[in-house]
């Protein structure tokens, strides 16, 4: 069923929800990080989404690198299963989410970086020591914990 947190909301308003989904890290030749600059909450943050109903964790991340990017991979490698307090979010809409995020690094990526699902206002590479503001709590976290920013 796509739109599956839509249907959600529809029947519990903005209170919180445990929310699964993807975050890809893509990586380019230059060791640069790809990040989205969103336009639901106006900040910088990396590729991913929520689960649809009867996806894996792996299909969400294919689906979302693509929705949002244009980019493919061949290789999606698992990093690790994030949760906890530290990521909760609130939109600036009011839905409040507690994230459960599988995390994965893009490997052998193809395609040309488009917007076309209105969800992106830009879609940029980035060095960890030159990273645009604001940048998103989650993004904070992972690139941090992983990729030593």
């Amino acid at each position: 069923m796509a739109n599956y947190v839509q249907e959600l909301r529809k029947s519990i308003g903005t209170k919180p929800i445990i929310l699964v989904g993807s975050t890809i890290v893509v990586v380019s030749e230059k060791q640069e990080i790809l990040l989205q600059h969103r336009s639901d909450t106006d900040d910088w943050g990396l590729p991913g989404g929520a689960m649809e109903l009867g996806e894996s964790l792996e299909e969400t991340a294919k689906r979302e690198l693509y929705e949002e990017t244009g980019l493919s991979a061949k290789v999606f490698e698992f990093i690790d299963v994030l949760s906890g307090k530290d990521l909760y979010y609130q939109y600036p809409h009011g839905d409040e989410v507690y994230n459960v995020i599988a995390l994965y690094k893009a490997k052998e990526v193809t395609g040309k970086l488009k917007m076309e699902d209105g969800e992106s206002l830009d879609l940029r590479y980035f060095s960890l020591n030159n990273l645009p503001f604001p940048l998103e709590d989650r993004a904070k976290i992972i690139l941090e914990r992983y990729f030593k920013c």
